[in-house]
């Protein structure tokens, strides 16, 4: 069975998610676009919280965000427990997101990066694991006690 990915945007987004919804399927990925459908104006938080909930409630493991600048969708997804929404404008970006931050949630900013460039920061997020050891202390203090 597929992994399922959850794909959100704002109308900033909306033409980047469309095309990176079309990139996860064909790599064999299930994707669940939350929206924005359209371009008209939306705020995004509405789908930032859609995205974050599934990964807080333990239905899928990862999803991708997109707004202008990535970062009005990172801090509203990085309210949920367990999420850690990284804004990844490069490949070596999004690579160190994975590797030293264990980044279940990525954020693209649709206003600062072309199209070849938004499916390799994809594809580079997708194929990184999480290098774990040193890293997993420093994660484990992100999480405030409850």
């Amino acid at each position: 069975m597929p992994e399922r990915i959850p794909i959100g945007s704002d109308h900033a987004g909306y033409d980047m998610k469309a095309m990176l919804a079309d990139e996860l399927r064909s790599l064999g990925y299930d994707v669940e676009d939350v929206g924005s459908h359209s371009l008209l104006p939306t705020d995004y938080a509405d789908y930032a919280h859609v995205v974050a909930r599934e990964i807080e409630e333990g239905e899928v493991t990862r999803g991708v965000l997109l707004c202008g600048t990535g970062l009005g969708m990172a801090y509203a997804a990085n309210r949920h427990h367990g999420v850690r929404a990284a804004v990844a404008w490069s490949p070596e970006i999004a690579r160190l997101a994975r590797q030293h931050n264990d980044a279940n949630v990525l954020v693209l900013p649709s206003r600062c990066v072309d199209e070849g460039t938004a499916r390799e920061i994809l594809r580079t997020w997708l194929n990184t694991p999480f290098e774990g050891g040193r890293h997993v202390k420093r994660i484990n203090k992100i999480e405030l006690p409850e």
